[in-house]
């Protein structure tokens, strides 16, 4: 008798056996399916139709509904998510299945419209290439047999006009193009200018702030072959595309990329695989690669394409300037050359950018009588201060209260702010400047995509004057009136805890500067700092991200960091730290950690933030030079970690290649 083997959304390591019809076929296979499991119903993913079980007859329950409505998942499909599951040690079913768009998971799919047709009109005048991006195009074939390459370009080189050239040369031979970024704000402006450049194609967007039924309707166009190019977030790496002949990863560095819940994948990893797996040719494209990638290319991995020039021959890079706040008094944090660069903005009818990666009002609001702090009641952080519509918010658990007018212990009434956040510095900025027009640009003020647009066209309709924005306005966006980028606050990134730091503050400062003079207007970038010496200002000043990247690069050699070593978390949450350290330290002492001999396990300890929504955090690191071996070691030991006896609210899961400490 046939059998369904069936995957389904669940967080387990193994799929389910069920009856098949007598006319089941391998042609089944990679067809939804309904069945029913404990005393409901579930969809899932028929992974293969096969002769017998293990499991006895009696014991397999008879599968309901194949559902036909679409062909079935193709075997590619299949490979991504089974190397996916293998890789990142999560369970198959939970992958295939996350992939899928909620509509198709649900018993009762409701029908949907169809995809909308390319509006008319008329390809636009295509711009001159330099002689830079001419060599880039050139390099890479489209369609091709499968290679990947780094194109390393400074802010404003035209990257994406290389992008655009390669996907045209995609369309004119049939194929597919499977377009990455980071998130979903810069979706609209890439998003825009890929539809204005290729008005006859079907583009299909997919992010997790569509609609429902708009997701499914675009994932059913990218299946199906109907959409022409595929522009979506980290998810869309898993979108079938039967006609797939390039992806590109625009701003490969992001950490956006990595998923840090749930199934903890990759999207610019598992694209280099999709690649390979496809025989297509890959592009990661960034003006501050991510360290990996720069290793990679160095060692010939990937085929280095550089674009050292602006696109625009009248733009030049910003000039840097690095002010020495130890010696310059600040009001509201804010140095008077900043002030007076900003009074010339105006002036002269420019636009000014005031960066500072912090929204709320105040990262803290505290009691100068008895000591008392805004502390979140759930996890171990402050709670931030939101003056304009006073409540105190906690921006790791989304806890929040009123903001108090007396001290909660002492009842002094004299509690103070202490820090500074946009909103001060927006509400600071504009006594200071009373006639100009100020915008804040961060989450507070934007919280969906419509907004988002809004705020977009009001900034490139020259309706704002000086922006104070967070890492929204860090990347991929091009402001012809914007003159001057001001950094506050960057100093708390170069000694942190995370040796991650210094490689993610270089690439925000890096980005944000290059907001600045895209156009023919010149641009300048003030960044304050207390530490003017440090070789990370000297490396922006002189826009050399490869000097940055190789110091950065001999330091992790030195330590044995990635890339020079492999690693993976075991993550515990517990109501109590005692019960998390207690099964990680289990975790260490089981059998499988002696056999192993090439990965090291470091002592388990709490989590940077120790408590999060009220559960307390620890982790064990798992490290090794030899990625195979740290592989062959991860699924051993994962089995051996679910047999531990573990309390009832205890959770656990390992993460691999992680970038969060």
């Amino acid at each position: 008798m046939p059998v369904f083997r069936v995957a389904l959304d669940l967080p387990l390591h193994r799929l389910f056996d069920y009856l098949a019809p007598e006319t089941a076929s391998r042609d089944d296979a990679g067809l939804r399916v309904r069945v029913p499991f404990g005393r409901g119903e579930r969809v899932g993913v028929i992974v293969d139709v096969v002769a017998g079980s293990d499991w006895p007859p009696e014991q397999l329950k008879p599968a309901g509904e194949v559902l036909r409505d679409l062909p079935p998942l193709p075997p590619d499909f299949f490979a991504l998510c089974e190397f996916a599951s293998a890789y990142y040690q999560a369970p198959l079913g939970e992958v295939i299945l996350q992939a899928l768009p909620a509509g198709l998971k649900r018993r009762d799919s409701p029908k949907r419209r169809a995809a909308r047709p390319p509006p008319p009109g008329e390809p636009p005048r295509l711009p001159e290439l330099t002689a830079e991006q001419a060599a880039a195009v050139a390099a890479i074939d489209v369609p091709g047999a499968f290679a990947a390459s780094l194109l390393h370009g400074v802010t404003g080189s035209g990257k994406t006009e290389v992008y655009l050239r390669l996907i045209e040369r995609g369309l004119a031979t049939g194929r597919q193009t499977l377009l990455l970024t980071p998130e979903i704000n810069l979706t609209p402006q890439l998003e825009a200018r890929v539809r204005a450049r290729f008005p006859q194609c079907t583009v299909a967007a997919l992010h997790s702030e569509l609609a429902e039924a708009a997701r499914e309707r675009n994932w059913r166009a990218a299946f199906t072959g109907e959409a022409d190019i595929v522009l979506g977030t980290r998810l869309a790496i898993f979108t079938p595309l039967p006609r797939l002949g390039l992806i590109v990863v625009d701003e490969e560095h992001d950490p956006s990329f990595k998923q840090q819940d749930g199934i903890r994948y990759s999207a610019r990893d598992l694209a280099i695989v999709r690649a390979h797996q496809a025989g297509v040719p890959v592009i990661l494209g960034s003006a501050t690669p991510a360290l990996e990638s720069w290793a990679n290319a160095a060692s010939g991995r990937y085929r280095l394409l550089q674009l050292t020039e602006r696109a625009n021959r009248q733009a030049a890079l910003p000039a840097i300037r690095i002010l020495d706040t130890r010696r310059l008094p600040l009001r509201e944090g804010i140095a008077a050359p900043l002030l007076a660069a900003i009074s010339e903005r105006l002036a002269r009818r420019e636009q000014s950018l005031v960066f500072l990666n912090r929204r709320g009002y105040a990262p803290v609001l505290a009691c100068p009588a008895c000591g008392w702090v805004s502390h979140c009641r759930r996890c171990a952080a402050n709670l931030v201060l939101h003056l304009a519509d006073q409540r105190l918010r906690c921006h790791h658990c989304g806890f929040e209260q009123r903001v108090a007018k007396t001290c909660p212990t002492c009842g002094n009434q004299d509690i103070h702010a202490y820090g500074r956040g946009t909103q001060r510095v927006e509400e600071w900025l504009q006594d200071e400047f009373p006639a100009a027009r100020i915008l804040r640009v961060d989450r507070d003020a934007v919280k969906s995509r419509k907004q988002w647009e809004t705020m977009l066209d009001r900034i490139h309709g020259g309706e704002a004057e000086i922006l104070v924005g967070t890492q929204m306005l860090a990347k991929g966006h091009d402001f012809p009136l914007l003159t001057l980028v001001g950094v506050l606050g960057a100093d708390a990134a170069l000694h942190a805890a995370d040796w991650r730091a210094p490689e993610r503050l270089f690439a925000q400062l890096m980005q944000v500067a290059g907001r600045a003079g895209r156009a023919e207007l010149k641009g300048e970038v003030i960044i304050q700092t207390q530490f003017p010496d440090h070789p990370l200002f000297a490396a922006l000043a002189a826009h050399d991200y490869a000097a940055f990247a190789d110091s950065q690069l001999r330091e992790r050699q030195q330590a044995g960091f990635p890339p020079y070593a492999f690693q993976a978390i075991l993550r515990a949450e517990a109501p109590q730290m005692t019960d998390a350290i207690t099964f990680l330290q289990a975790a260490a002492a089981l059998p499988e950690v002696a056999r192993h001999g090439a990965v090291q396990l470091y002592d388990p300890v709490p989590m940077r933030l120790a408590r999060l929504a009220n559960l307390e955090r620890g982790q064990l690191l798992a490290e090794s030079a030899s990625r195979p071996a740290l592989q062959t070691f991860l699924p051993a030991w994962r089995a051996a970690i679910e047999s531990i006896k573990t309390p009832a609210k205890l959770r656990w899961h390992l993460e691999v290649d992680p970038l969060e400490f």
